[in-house]
């Protein structure tokens, strides 16, 4: 196991060695999760929220057909335009 040291600030902050955020693809401002264990923390990305929650909802209605939509839409501006015409 390959053991890493940094310095604790007085405001109680950490520098994440640039080695530990390259293999864990950590970015500024990412979110970090620290997980608590006896004496032990181990340190994780954390799950995007969005991603955490997608699929969560089911939608309570099928999808659109959009083929049928934009025929709908194309009678109604036909239509529309007809009458004008006929005005």
């Amino acid at each position: 196991m390959r053991q890493l040291e940094t310095t604790l600030t007085r405001k109680g902050q950490v520098t994440i060695p640039l080695e530990i955020r390259s293999r864990l693809g950590l970015k500024p401002r990412d979110k970090i999760r620290f997980e608590m264990e006896g004496d032990a923390v181990r340190l994780r990305a954390a799950p995007s929220k969005v991603l955490e929650g997608y699929g969560a909802v089911k939608p309570r209605k099928r999808p659109e057909n959009w083929k049928q939509v934009r025929e709908e839409i194309e009678q109604a501006i036909a239509e529309e335009v007809e009458a004008e015409d006929q005005a």
